[in-house]
């Protein structure tokens, strides 16, 4: 796509393409030509052929040697001008028709060849043309006996060059297309990719909160009586947690190793486990980060709520599904739960260990139930597709084991599908173009020169009518396919095939009908265009399919010219110099578009890959640091001040305040866990995480909710909740928590039933370090040891939000 003046993939490429074969097929007709020159002039021109041929051909060399030494534009236009000048002004000296002929071949495809090679230079291309032509006019004027001019071939010549040109603007529009539609895809694919990125760092930054700082400030918060001699190191590695944000890296880690570190617990909380390890287990470091940190939430869990303190830890390579993998499983024999019982806004299973090992490719499966223990088991297989869990959305339930598993695309799956797609696309637009090219060719070479030809020559012909009813054949084969293509679908190959046999008839019937002599003289006028309507035809087949047809077609006009009588020396080389200036042109056209759809598409697919792959990671760098940045001013003013003091000793787990602080941050950490949840209401989602922390803190709390929720921003949803989360984590006894929906507002209150005083005033601490919004107002009243919050907003306050 072209911005700000600059080329697309695509059309650079078609431009580099063009102008590279432009110049070897202009170099190759004029060293050929150059050489046949002196051997076709008589031993008395030698000389002077040699000195005009010779620094044309020299000219050509310098030009093919410019395509990797690059020369000042200057100096190869005058290398270009003076190759069709010499060739053009070679006529006279060469003479004959043979010589005129082949000077004639030679200066036309030059002309054409200087279309490509200054396609992006239209002026100096078009200036090149002039001085071929009057060149070539020049030299037919002085090899005339009467010094007359013959327009004929004039015209053609000039008809030729407007086609090249033509040709090349019809498929440069259509790279340009491509370039425009793939920009548009892979700007759709970049946000995609973006929020993909996003969604996942996201996920693993709330799991690493939930293993760390949030389990840390939760165990805090639940009372005194313990040694807490393990918090201080405990808070300074969650601090480091958050600051460095950790995430999948590329290298390889020792799982083995890494297994051989998961913390047991201490004191009454500890878990002895019983470690079989195969080891050593090497995997990427991504999936060794995600496993580690999975089962060590998992020994956490048995901890909390096993009601045991034994569990055995298992692990072992395990190959399949063409790659090699890892299995590590975790069991004990406490209580067991049944997990289709778990919230959704439980983070310790969806979060921590399925959702981290969704996120690198693996999948994680807990099998329990009540009275049956738990096993916990972790796979991750190293390979382009990767297993993923049967149901995505669940947990397994008691007896399902590790699920069944099925292939999923992985990211470089996902990328290679995306290339083929672009590639797909570009050649599909670039053979769109050349075959209208080569439909264009088609009518105005038959409706000029073609049509010209027949008329002039009806008396030649045995039949007339015959060669009249090969030209309405042709028109046919030509409206046939065209209309197919410009109602943007491919030719049907029932009808493609009747169409090249039609093309092929008509190169017979216009061979057998011509008396002796005219073959592909001035009368024959089906051998120069028959080639321009198969091109058409296998446009997008390889360039040997094309080929076979161009050889069938030149040996049916061979054996129409031996079957009339065999040629003399002299015919035959013009037969062959004819011959070679239509099929050789067309040839060499037809392998121009098979590079283009071949080799260009997927050059300019795979540059474009790596273009936007380059994009994204700087759009993924930029947000990510942003989100960042985000994360930690949330963090800030509450979470982080609590982890400095408690790491350095500046906090006391035993100061009852230090431990309601801790309850309030944990409420506020649940709630921003449960903030992603997709669920009906957020709202009352969050609260409920919120209720939950004070629930297991041993308050008793009520809920209550009137009226019809609605959509409420997350925005607004955090300063709604935070008096909530900040009164419920300070109070000691009950709570009663309710949520009114009104047509015009939402108000979310909570009263407090020996709530304890705010000393640090923390609820004066807008939610997770957030700048209050100016549409929720807050209202506070404390009488004894009741405290009464109420948060209301209003959506005349706020336009563009509905509410029920």
């Amino acid at each position: 796509m072209r911005r700000g003046g600059h080329e697309g993939n695509s059309e650079r490429l078609v431009n580099r393409t063009v102008e590279r074969y432009g110049v070897w097929l202009r170099s190759t007709v004029v060293l050929l030509c150059g050489a046949l020159g002196l051997v076709w002039a008589d031993a008395a021109d030698v000389p002077l052929a040699a000195a005009l041929l010779a620094p044309a051909v020299l000219a050509s060399g310098v030009r093919l040697w410019a395509l990797r030494r690059p020369l000042p534009l200057a100096l190869l236009w005058t290398l270009d001008a003076a190759a069709v000048l010499l060739m053009g002004l070679s006529q006279p000296v060469l003479g004959g028709e043979g010589g005129n002929a082949m000077v004639e071949v030679a200066v036309g495809i030059s002309l054409i060849a200087l279309q490509f090679e200054w396609a992006t230079r239209p002026v100096a291309g078009a200036t090149l043309a002039v001085v071929g032509t009057a060149a070539c006019v020049l030299g037919d004027v002085l090899s005339s006996s009467a010094h007359d001019l013959d327009v004929v071939p004039l015209v053609r010549m000039l008809i030729q060059v407007g086609l090249a040109r033509a040709g090349y603007l019809i498929v440069r529009a259509r790279a340009r297309a491509a370039d425009r539609s793939a920009a548009v895809r892979a700007a759709l694919r970049r946000e995609a990719d973006v929020a993909a990125a996003r969604r996942a760092t996201e996920r693993e930054y709330l799991a690493t909160l939930h293993d760390t700082a949030s389990a840390t400030l939760l165990m805090v918060s639940q009372g005194d009586g313990r040694d807490w001699s393990w918090l201080p190191p405990r808070a300074r590695q969650d601090l480091e947690a958050l600051s460095a944000m950790p995430g999948f890296e590329t290298g390889r880690v020792d799982l083995a190793a890494l297994l051989g570190c998961v913390p047991e617990g201490e004191g009454q909380a500890r878990v002895r486990l019983t470690t079989h390890v195969e080891g050593p287990l090497t995997i990427p470091s991504g999936p060794g980060l995600a496993i580690f940190n999975g089962v060590r939430e998992a020994v956490t869990n048995v901890s909390r709520h096993a009601g045991v303190r034994e569990a055995e830890l298992r692990a072992w390579s395990e190959e399949g599904n063409g790659g090699n993998g890892v299995v590590v499983e975790l069991s004990d024999a406490g209580r067991g739960f049944e997990p289709d019982s778990v919230p959704v806004r439980r983070r310790g299973i969806s979060g921590s260990i399925i959702g981290r090992m969704r996120a690198v490719g693996g999948t994680a499966s807990i099998t329990s139930g009540p009275g049956a223990g738990t096993r916990v088991r972790w796979r991750w297989h190293d390979q382009g597709r990767v297993p993923q869990a049967r149901d995505q959305g669940r947990v397994p339930q008691s007896g399902d084991g590790a699920g069944q598993a099925t292939d999923v695309p992985g990211p470089a799956g996902r990328t290679r599908a995306q290339h083929t797609a672009a590639v797909r696309f570009i050649r599909g637009q670039l053979l769109y173009g050349s075959q209208l090219v080569a439909l264009l060719i088609c009518l105005v070479w038959q409706f000029t020169i073609s049509l010209r030809r027949l008329l002039a020559h009806q008396d030649v012909y045995d039949p007339a009518w015959a060669q009249t009813a090969a030209f309405v054949c042709l028109v046919a084969v030509a409206a046939t396919g065209g209309a197919s293509l410009l109602r943007g679908r491919r030719i049907p190959p029932g009808v493609r095939g009747w169409c090249l046999g039609s093309v092929l008839a008509v190169s017979a019937v216009s061979a057998y009908t011509l008396p002796p002599g005219h073959s592909t003289g001035p009368a024959d006028w089906a051998f120069g265009v028959v080639g321009w309507h198969a091109l058409f035809l296998l446009a997008d087949l390889r360039v040997r399919v094309y080929a076979a047809f161009l050889g069938a077609h030149i040996g049916i006009n061979a054996a129409a010219v031996v079957w009339h009588g065999a040629p003399t020396p002299a015919e035959a080389a013009v037969l062959g110099i004819a011959t070679v200036g239509s099929c050789g042109l067309q040839l060499a056209i037809g392998a121009l578009m098979t590079h283009l759809l071949r080799d260009t598409a997927p050059a300019a697919g795979s540059a474009a890959a790596r273009e936007e792959e380059l994009r994204t990671r700087e759009r993924i760098h930029e947000h990510l640091q942003s989100d960042h940045k985000e994360r930690y001013r949330a963090l800030t003013a509450t979470t982080v001040p609590l982890l400095v003091g408690l790491g350095h000793g500046v906090l006391s787990p035993h100061d009852e305040e230090v431990r309601l602080r801790c309850g309030v941050e944990g409420a506020r950490m649940r709630r921003l866990f449960a903030e992603g949840d997709a669920v009906a209401d957020p709202l009352l989602n969050e609260l409920r995480a919120c209720v939950e922390v004070a629930e297991h803190q041993g308050v008793t709390v009520s809920l209550a909710v009137r009226g019809l929720p609605g959509e409420v921003p997350v925005e607004i949803r955090r300063e709604l909740i935070d008096p909530v989360a900040v009164t419920l984590g300070r109070t000691r006894s009950a709570a009663r928590v309710t949520v009114v929906w009104t047509p015009g507002a939402v108000r979310v209150s909570v009263v407090g039933v020996d709530c304890a005083d705010d000393r640090t005033e923390a609820a004066a601490v807008p939610s997770q370090g957030r700048a209050a919004v100016p549409h929720v107002s807050v209202v506070r009243t404390r009488r004894g040891e009741s405290m009464w919050a109420e948060a209301s907003w209003s959506r005349s306050a706020s336009s563009g939000v509905a509410l029920p």
